[in-house]
């Protein structure tokens, strides 16, 4: 019991330390950049427009309904939380890491960061999905869908930071163009909402990388190839959320 309350305390003060270093990274901001000026200096295709980030505020929103969820007494000894364990708050750590290696230049490090926090993210969203006992509505929505809207854009994120890394570092692409090297990830992205669709029926999953490949279309607009390419995967995970959606459908009835 003691070892609970402990686990369900240090999850809500690593995800309030974790909005608190996100809020002054860009209001300070640390080493007087912000977060958008240093990714706006790498030659890469594969970001998105600046609205797209907007999605932190639902994932923010998301994670504050699960730590509160989570810290209920009634939710003390619920077994799947149990099994998540500390690895929401290695999440939180390694997402304030990200954010200090990104603002002082470091950018082969940030792949170690962001490694460890989507390495902690499946973990967490494994583990939730284990068999045991039922999962109720309100875990369903307040735990289960904001850790897969918080692995999507991570997954996203990923992809990103080492495009960006490998540029930083004059990578030549093996002699193929920056723009084509885009639309290759693009499409490990849909290969990624296929598989968790195939393998979770996620559609929470899907619609987050839907929203990043709308961002990279419209952000990218000047650039013809990856513009297309784009709104080409876009459609292509419209598709697989209408699959995943149609199968989960046939599983219920």
């Amino acid at each position: 019991m003691k070892a609970d309350i402990i686990r369900q305390v240090i999850n809500v003060i690593a995800l309030i330390a974790t909005i608190a270093v996100n809020g002054l990274a860009n209001a300070l901001p640390l080493n007087g950049l912000t977060t958008g000026e240093i990714s706006d200096r790498f030659r890469v295709y594969f970001v998105p427009a600046g609205y797209v980030f907007s999605i932190w505020s639902i994932i923010y929103v998301g994670l504050i309904a699960f730590v509160v969820y989570q810290a209920l007494p009634a939710q003390r000894s619920n077994p799947r939380l149990r099994r998540v364990g500390y690895l929401f708050a290695v999440s939180c750590v390694a997402n304030i890491a990200w954010l200090f290696l990104w603002h002082y230049e470091q950018f082969p490090a940030t792949l170690l960061a962001m490694g460890a926090l989507l390495a902690s993210l499946i973990a967490i969203y494994l583990q939730l999905r284990q068999g045991g006992t039922p999962v109720t509505t309100a875990e369903r929505w307040l735990v289960r869908l904001p850790f897969s809207i918080y692995l999507g854009w991570v997954s996203v994120a990923t992809i990103a930071n080492v495009t960006t890394t490998l540029d930083y570092l004059g990578w030549d692409g093996a002699g193929v163009a920056p723009p084509v090297w885009a639309v290759i990830m693009l499409g490990v992205g849909v290969l990624l909402a296929l598989a968790m669709s195939l393998s979770q029926a996620d559609v929470a999953y899907v619609l987050v990388l839907i929203w990043a490949c709308v961002g990279i279309a419209v952000k990218q607009s000047a650039v013809p190839l990856v513009t297309y390419a784009a709104l080409a995967a876009t459609g292509a995970l419209v598709l697989v959320v209408v699959f995943t959606a149609l199968r989960r459908r046939s599983v219920t009835t």
